[in-house]
């Protein structure tokens, strides 16, 4: 599980845990909320493991510490993943391209990366389940952040590829797409002027708990999922519809 020091990601460590099975809580560079993740965790077994997701050998390096000290790998969340705003009449030239090596270095090659590592621990266990967090942003665009909507439109289409090329394997890939979640990456935004315009695009009024998010990676990692390979499935709230 990548970024699972907090937001979604700990909620999803929390989820998997929950039903007994052994988790890898993947930090950059938060040791002490990973540790703190850790410590919460029910059930034993359970690790923290670190890396920069830019980092093509620290990546290597700690999906093969997980699978070694988890005795194997079952199922990969791809959940960690950069924000930061960039909109592109306000910063200078550089500012862009760094967002945009930065932002995909993590939210996409990053994940890929990771998958590929975890890919070559799972084939010889008969298969596994790999879940994507994405985002709505990688279909309503996100203006102001634009290396992170196309990030995950990536994020989207790569998962794609890989339920086709992986199912002979035994391997499923499905993605989620959440809206707003109530997390610390959001937390600016849902507090601020906006907050009550964000919460009023859905219906229900509210933006998602991280342990809804959670709930369905849960389902699509299970073994009964695996006809949702290839599936995108959206987390909004009816926030945003899309044919």
């Amino acid at each position: 599980m990548t970024g699972a020091s907090r937001g979604i990601g700990s909620a999803v460590a929390q989820a998997f845990a929950r039903q007994g099975d052994r988790v890898a809580v993947h930090h950059r560079d938060s040791a002490d909320l990973a540790a703190g993740v850790l410590a919460g965790l029910p059930g034993s077994g359970h690790l923290v493991v670190q890396a920069d997701l830019a980092d093509p050998a620290a990546v290597r390096q700690m999906v093969d510490q997980a699978c070694a000290e988890l005795d194997g790998l079952d199922v990969l969340v791809n959940n960690a993943g950069i924000y930061r705003a960039h909109p592109i009449t306000e910063v200078s030239y550089e500012q862009w391209q760094a967002a945009w090596q930065a932002t995909l270095g993590v939210n996409l090659v990053g994940a890929a990366n990771v998958t590929w590592c975890a890919v070559r621990h799972m084939i010889p266990r008969g298969g596994g389940r790999i879940v994507n967090v994405s985002s709505s942003g990688a279909f309503r665009g996100e203006p102001r952040q634009p290396a992170y909507g196309a990030s995950k439109a990536g994020l989207n289409a790569f998962g794609q590829s890989l339920a086709r090329s992986l199912a002979p394997h035994g391997i499923a890939v499905a993605t989620v797409a959440p809206g707003f979640v109530d997390t610390e990456m959001a937390a600016g935004q849902l507090g601020g002027p906006r907050g009550d315009d964000i919460r009023a695009q859905s219906p229900f009024g509210r933006v998602a708990s991280p342990a809804e998010i959670a709930a369905a990676v849960l389902y699509l990692a299970s073994p009964q999922a695996e006809w949702a390979s290839g599936a995108v499935l959206d987390l909004n709230g009816a926030s945003y519809l899309r044919t």
